[in-house]
């Protein structure tokens, strides 16, 4: 009977121990974690010797460009970003600990370095990682994914074979050069070529991430920063079959109304039709070039030059057709003189009947000056016809004179037009080719 009792007791002894064995309070992380953070101060710098600088070693891969603002110049990356600092009060001896080399740890619960970005302007949804690792040594690495929304200088001026350059700087808020300093993680050749992590499915290609290390003076102190430029440049095929090419079209169409005659009207309406179509594509334009209120991208510039060239010929062929107009019948009423016999009330009207009744009532004397007055009258419309012929001539050399003036005018704004659609062509190879060799 003793027996049993014994055995039993030493049975329910054996499952409380191995259940105790199970239990998280006997977990040598759990003693780790306690006995590093029982009487930690996250408040302090971490450092034994407050002379001792302590220094952040950092590291940037851009994981992808999400949009580029010219209009409000703001930039949006996504960017994978680590940094790496040693804590002088998390290490430990890991043989005392089940050979335990690393654990992780809240990034509430220790002490953090205040590391902004200088350019940053909103705060995007981005992952919270909330634990950092700590390895015995003392080193923490925290690593976490960005949304960086930050500011940038962006020029537009070469659209669509712009190449931007935007700025992410790093620093400490509070901590002078002597408290916190800043190093990088790999070296800035490696930085600068690593594209391994970026997303080439974008409008941007990423060409480079330079980085460089400075003093940032101030009158508080000296500050040490850390600078990652990212460099990039758009994929312009899309706007030139959307935009460019579209835009050669219409001013060769524009250039080829230069070929109708000068003094035709038809001009006139087809010079119409094509600055509809300019206003058209104009507006269509305006939707896909980026705004910017630093500059304006070098294509709007000469398709608003060539729509100045439009609008000058327009009006010059406005101009012409009406001043043939008020040449040829500004004296309307001068070539009927001699159809009309009413017109001139000095000149007396002879009836048939009258005619007749003067022959058989009046003398010879009469018969003459019957006869006198018919030869006025003739003599009067003759003067009349000369004077048409005359006026006539003059309104006909008044626009010869006319239409070689603005025929040299007409060629002047052909050769200019030929001339800038030339440089708008060479332009845009420049700029092709200059976007290709970067």
């Amino acid at each position: 009977m003793l027996a049993s009792v014994m055995a039993s007791l030493w049975a329910c002894i054996l499952v409380a121990v191995a259940t105790d064995t199970h239990h998280p309070r006997n977990s040598a992380l759990y003693h780790l974690s306690k006995q590093l953070l029982q009487k930690y101060h996250k408040e302090v710098r971490p450092v034994y010797n407050w002379t001792k600088a302590t220094t952040v070693y950092l590291d940037l891969l851009v994981h992808a460009i999400l949009d580029v603002d010219a209009e409000n110049q703001i930039l949006k990356t996504s960017v994978w970003y680590r940094e790496v600092w040693n804590d002088e009060f998390l290490s430990w001896n890991s043989s005392m600990f089940d050979e335990v080399r690393e654990i992780s740890l809240p990034l509430s619960a220790i002490w953090a370095p205040d590391i902004v970005i200088n350019e940053f302007v909103d705060i995007e949804r981005s992952p919270d990682l909330p634990y950092v690792y700590v390895n015995s040594s003392g080193t923490i690495e925290n690593s976490k994914p960005i949304r960086v929304v930050s500011a940038c200088s962006l020029e537009t001026y070469a659209f669509p074979f712009d190449v931007q350059n935007c700025s992410l700087t790093f620093n400490s808020i509070l901590h002078t050069v002597e408290d916190v300093d800043l190093a990088f993680l790999r070296s800035p050749e490696d930085i600068k070529h690593d594209k391994k992590a970026y997303l080439n499915d974008s409008e941007w290609e990423l060409l480079s991430v330079s980085s460089a290390y400075s003093i940032l003076q101030s009158s508080t102190g000296e500050f040490a920063r850390i600078q990652f430029n990212v460099v990039m440049r758009r994929h312009p095929l899309v706007y030139v079959v959307k935009l460019l090419i579209p835009s050669i079209f219409l001013m060769l169409v524009d250039l080829g109304s230069f070929y109708l005659p000068v003094n035709c009207r038809a001009r006139i309406v087809f010079k119409t039709t094509v600055l509809v179509g300019y206003t058209v594509f104009r507006v269509n334009m305006s939707n896909q070039v980026p705004r910017s209120a630093g500059s304006t991208p070098l294509i709007g510039y000469f398709f608003m030059v060539c729509m100045a060239f439009l609008v000058l010929s327009l009006a010059k062929s406005i101009v012409l057709v009406r001043l043939l107009h008020s040449e040829r019948h500004g004296g309307q009423d001068q070539p009927f003189l001699c159809f009309r016999g009413d017109t001139n009330a000095d000149v007396p009207r002879v009836e048939p009947r009258a005619q007749g009744a003067a022959v058989t009532e009046s003398s010879l004397y009469g018969e003459h000056l019957a006869q006198s007055g018919t030869l006025k009258e003739v003599w009067a419309q003759l003067r009349s016809v000369s004077s048409y012929l005359q006026t006539q001539e003059q309104t006909d050399q008044q626009e010869v004179e006319w239409l070689a003036l603005l025929c040299r005018f007409d060629q002047l704004l052909f050769r200019s037009y030929l001339f800038m659609l030339g440089l708008y062509a060479i332009t845009l190879c420049s700029l092709w080719a200059l976007w290709g060799g970067v």
